[in-house]
């Protein structure tokens, strides 16, 4: 049985999850009406997963996850409102170690429901299967292996990782697709890359609109990189970053100024929005395939392993990151299960490994 706590200080609200999660056979459900509740059911309870509302009295939302990381850590759903504010919030959570977030449908829940329901489920059951390390945040996890794993990681597989690279010349793309874990992800590799990285980075990362926004937002404080969220048309430029925006796909064109990207409504073909398979195969109708570079990084699904393949049988180049550092090894997992992953590294190696393989900063003009 899978133990769920579901935190929220709304009775319909707990209600109505609960009719939700007793409706699966396997599930086993229990409620805190605050965060003080929850923290005294972490050890009476011992739940496999918690869902954690945002915003509650006495203890809200961030110190209720901070508590549980440090006493008992366990996977966490944040449950959060679709607003700026709330974007904010649960990107904080995301930073302290909650695995992954829903958007609480507005207006009356108990009409959307239905609709919710799946979601909900989904998303629970594949944190149960997130990596969780005992007594580490989900950033503390990714600096913890950069600066106490990383000398094991290189001797593991420093054959491998010092094997003589090309790289690329000219016009190029950083093509980078992410889901559950993402953002913590996109901070450790971006943060990593100078400012004079030569080639634009392009990234759909599986988020709502209302929530894109601010990941941009924040990494572009954190990143010496230029970060923005793609809205119109936007030229491309070396040492950028595009983050797509949420509830629709990111797109590659070409003007005669050059090289484009831009959003565009949802396309039902691919089930997961922004769409890492159609942003890849976009760019691959504008540039050459041995000019992209892809990258997969944690995340459930299978968003941009059909693309990424098709990607590298055309003579491009593609990362998956390696399962000892995901969060969910859904999305890379099945780039590798393809054969289409060039190679599987860690995440603190991606960054070291992309500027190997762009043009050299020394023959930039």
């Amino acid at each position: 049985m899978i133990k769920v706590l579901v935190v929220d200080d709304s009775a319909l609200v707990r209600k109505l999850f609960g009719r939700v999660l007793g409706a699966e056979s396997d599930f086993n459900v229990s409620f805190a009406r605050n965060g003080l509740e929850a923290v005294e059911q972490l050890e009476q309870f011992q739940p496999d997963v918690v869902t954690l509302d945002v915003q509650m009295p006495q203890m809200d939302g961030l110190e209720c996850l901070n508590r549980i990381m440090l006493q008992r850590p366990c996977p966490v759903v944040m449950v959060s409102t679709v607003t700026e504010e709330g974007a904010r919030t649960t990107l904080d959570a995301l930073r302290l170690g909650a695995v992954d977030f829903v958007a609480k449908p507005s207006g009356a829940l108990s009409l959307t429901m239905d609709e919710f329901a799946p979601t909900l489920v989904s998303k629970l059951r594949a944190a149960v299967a997130a990596k969780l390390p005992a007594s580490r945040r989900l950033k503390d996890r990714v600096q913890f292996r950069v600066n106490g794993r990383v000398s094991k990681v290189r001797a593991a597989s420093r054959s491998k990782d010092e094997w003589p690279v090309e790289a690329a010349q000219g016009e190029g793309l950083v093509l980078v697709g992410a889901s559950t874990g993402g953002p913590p992800a996109l901070e450790a590799l971006l943060t990593s890359l100078p400012a004079a990285f030569p080639w634009p980075l392009l990234v759909a990362q599986h988020m709502p609109a209302t929530f894109t926004g601010s990941l941009s937002e924040r990494l572009n404080r954190l990143c010496a990189l230029n970060v923005m969220e793609v809205g119109g048309p936007m030229p491309l430029s070396p040492g950028s970053v595009y983050i797509g925006r949420g509830d629709a796909d990111i797109v590659v064109s070409r003007r005669r100024s050059g090289l484009v990207v831009m959003a565009t409504p949802a396309n039902n073909d691919y089930p997961w929005h922004p769409s890492t398979d159609r942003l890849v195969r976009t760019a691959l109708e504008q540039v050459p395939a041995n000019q992209i570079i892809g990258v997969l990084l944690t995340g459930m699904g299978n968003d941009g392993a059909k693309a990424m393949t098709e990607l590298q049988s055309k003579g491009g180049r593609t990362i998956a990151e390696a399962e000892e550092t995901a969060v969910i090894w859904g999305m890379p997992g099945e780039l590798v299960r393809a054969g289409g992953a060039t190679w599987t590294l860690p995440l603190p190696l991606i960054a070291n490994r992309l500027q190997r393989l762009v043009p050299t900063y020394a023959t930039r003009p």
